[in-house]
């Protein structure tokens, strides 16, 4: 069986491609920083992997996701090969996504962190691994991040009926 399950921080801003054709599909692509459990001196102390999402699941990820915020993604590994400009194969390794979901409220993404260990995305202390530490203030379609009521845990209030607007079910 091949299945990932990863929780990081997402390292860059989603970038969305579309296919050509009479079809049209979103392609989203991302790289998470996978926190390693144990580290040994001279290592990396995260895993950096890349992402790629199709349809829906990319324009889930290109509509809420952003550099920084934590997110957990499940899927499966896809390795593939092509030859650079000069010649020569080059070889990948993708999750290849098939769900995705926030692993933090909205108030702990903006958060300037805990103080200890390392923080892979938004924070005072440690290294930092695609957070925003200059205090974004970034517009997604028209409504500016922090502008909607949440309750205690930062979580914004969603009416009945409305599952059929939504890219998830």
């Amino acid at each position: 069986m091949n299945k990932v399950l990863l929780m990081g921080r997402v390292t860059r801003d989603i970038e969305v491609r579309y296919s050509s054709g009479e079809n049209q599909m979103a392609v989203a692509r991302y790289s998470l920083a996978v926190p390693r459990r144990f580290k040994r001196d001279g290592e990396a102390d995260a895993d950096f992997i890349n992402c790629v999402a199709f349809g829906k699941q990319a324009e889930f990820a290109e509509k809420y996701f952003h550099k920084g915020i934590k997110i957990m993604i499940s899927g499966r590994i896809q390795t593939g090969s092509y030859t650079n400009r000069d010649g020569q194969k080059v070889y990948t390794t993708d999750v290849v996504i098939e769900e995705q979901e926030f692993a933090e409220s909205k108030n702990a993404d903006s958060s300037s962190g805990s103080g200890s260990g390392n923080n892979y995305g938004g924070g005072s202390s440690g290294q930092n691994y695609g957070g925003n530490t200059q205090g974004r203030q970034q517009q997604n379609n028209g409504y500016q991040q922090g502008s909607f009521n949440t309750d205690k845990d930062g979580f914004m209030h969603i009416d009945d009926g409305i599952d059929e607007e939504l890219p998830f079910h």
